[in-house]
């Protein structure tokens, strides 16, 4: 089980909201999310509603400043949305395509590659299928800058998550961090 308690405030100020689970449109309880603290497991929190826009990977701990915090070269301004990322005790395997629509070369990877330009000779990651496992992709090598998660399932246009502009250069499984 999640909880994540949400601030419109800095340093855990201001009026808060309790959230166990998905939360589309945090706006509705809070007029901005500028603090956060996770009580327990893990939380991709999103800068749009309904799970667009930049996002941050959190996991158990405090988060006093969101606009001041560089989580992987990353800042969000507020959060507009939460996701509950579930635990996982199993394999991880995702087949990447380097189109949308699941089209063009493709790779299976059950491990984290820290740059697929060197291990694959892809260019980008345009959509994915999610076989077992969550995963993060990320804009740069060595698992930097913005990040997706991915969840299982197709995954048929990756720029639709709300990332139009972004590259994909890494992946990394969510294993037992949460």
């Amino acid at each position: 089980m999640g909880k994540i308690i949400l601030f419109e405030e800095k340093n855990f100020q201001g009026r808060s909201y309790e959230c166990l689970n998905d939360c589309t449109e945090l706006t509705s309880v809070l007029s901005r999310c500028q603090s956060c603290r996770v009580e327990n497991g893990c939380f991709m929190v999103y800068e749009r509603s309904n799970f667009m826009g930049n996002q941050l990977f959190l996991k158990r701990g405090e988060y006093h400043d969101l606009q001041r915090m560089m989580t992987m070269g990353v800042t969000l301004d507020s959060i507009r949305s939460c996701r509950l990322i579930p635990s996982h005790r199993g394999q991880f395997k995702i087949k990447i395509f380097e189109r949308e629509n699941l089209s063009g070369q493709s790779n299976e990877l059950q491990e984290d590659c820290e740059n697929i330009m060197e291990r694959f000779r892809m260019n980008d990651i345009l959509s994915c299928q999610v076989m077992e496992g969550q995963w993060l992709l990320f804009e740069q090598a060595h698992f930097r800058g913005r990040m997706i998660y991915v969840k299982p399932g197709e995954h048929r246009s990756l720029k639709e998550m709300g990332q139009s502009n972004m590259k994909i250069m890494s992946l990394r499984r969510i294993t037992d961090m949460c």
